[in-house]
């Protein structure tokens, strides 16, 4: 006899974080015309069209941000090169503590990408491939050990070698570096990304999963959290949907709450699961469910109050002379790394 159930009410969950993952990655793109029109700019002695310089593009330099963090911290100063992208970096941090690993699922253009490809491979080819357990594991170790390299190379260098290296060249145009890494991709750079891709496709969140060092990091960072998955055994009817439906491949269905630092607070096994109550995400011990538009709402809070103070306190753009960036920017490509 079919256990009876109360059926969970209609939610818009989907509907709320694939309407934020769209308006992140439409801002990002602008980010990208606008730096390459300001790009453009210098390369071309001044010729063409300005613009002022997008600061959201330190974004796309984890590492110098990490740099910048670190010399924070060390000397209480906030860097003249590249602050924005450390100001960035706190608050992606703010908002994986807060509300789990939130940025990955919910602002991350990558993480974004990603999904799409392994939700048309699904389509295409009618399900995603899963790493045997033997091969998964070692895998997903990767991107902490990536992290754990650039950690420990930040970590080992001081205050004035910090300074000395985003200083150099190389780190003022580091930014003009990455866009040319987009721009101008050598053969291997193509062969390589064609593989992610294609791994993208047949297998869930490749990259995120086992590459990603800033996902890593924002994964430990929401240990954290106040905030977990719990899943109610009283009103769970064990029909698994929730780990069929689950892009990190986690066993919601065999927990009581979900720790890992692979969550991604995505909402999607919440938004499968056909009895009310039964899987939420809710604060510690359960106390209180949080619903996807207060987290859509924290994401924004969290982004206008540190990119806010990053302006109002005048440390949101650099301080790097136009007179050097006519000289930087048009030998990017022959700048070495120091």
């Amino acid at each position: 006899m079919a256990r009876a159930y109360e059926k969970r009410p209609a939610e818009r969950t989907a509907g709320i974080r694939h309407s934020v993952q769209v308006a992140f990655l439409l801002v990002n793109i602008w980010i990208g015309v606008q730096f390459c029109i300001w790009v453009r700019f210098f390369e071309t002695g001044g010729a063409s069209t300005y613009v002022s310089r997008p600061p959201g593009v330190e974004g796309w330099l984890p590492i110098a941000s990490l740099m910048n963090l670190k010399y924070l911290a060390v000397t209480g100063l906030v860097p003249d090169v590249h602050p924005a992208g450390m100001f960035l970096l706190l608050a992606f941090l703010a908002i994986s503590i807060v509300f789990r690993k939130a940025f990955c699922s919910w602002l991350c253009p990558i993480g974004t990408i990603s999904e799409w490809l392994w939700q048309g491979g699904r389509e295409l080819f009618g399900r995603n491939l899963a790493l045997p357990r033997w091969a998964d594991r070692p895998l997903r170790a990767l991107k902490y050990i990536l992290l754990g390299l650039f950690v420990w190379v930040v970590a080992g260098l001081s205050a004035d070698e910090l300074r000395a290296f985003l200083s150099s060249p190389y780190g003022v145009v580091a930014d003009v570096k990455m866009l040319d890494f987009f721009r101008q991709p050598g053969r291997a750079t193509i062969q390589v990304c064609l593989v992610l891709i294609v791994l993208s496709v047949v297998t869930r969140n490749f990259w995120c999963r086992y590459l990603c060092p800033y996902g890593a990091l924002m994964g430990l960072a929401s240990m954290l959290s106040p905030m977990r998955i719990t899943r109610d055994p009283i009103s769970c009817i064990d029909c698994g949907k929730c780990a069929v439906a689950c892009p990190s491949l986690i066993p919601v269905d065999t927990l009581l709450t979900v720790r890992t630092p692979e969550c991604n607070g995505c909402f999607t096994c919440v938004s499968v699961c056909p009895v009310k109550d039964a899987l939420e995400m809710r604060t510690l011990g359960g106390r209180r469910r949080v619903a996807p538009g207060r987290i859509a709402l924290g994401l924004a809070v969290t982004l206008v109050l540190v990119i806010g103070y990053a302006r109002a306190t005048g440390h949101w753009h650099g301080s790097t002379s136009e007179q050097r960036l006519f000289d930087l920017i048009p030998r990017a490509g022959s700048l070495s790394h120091p």
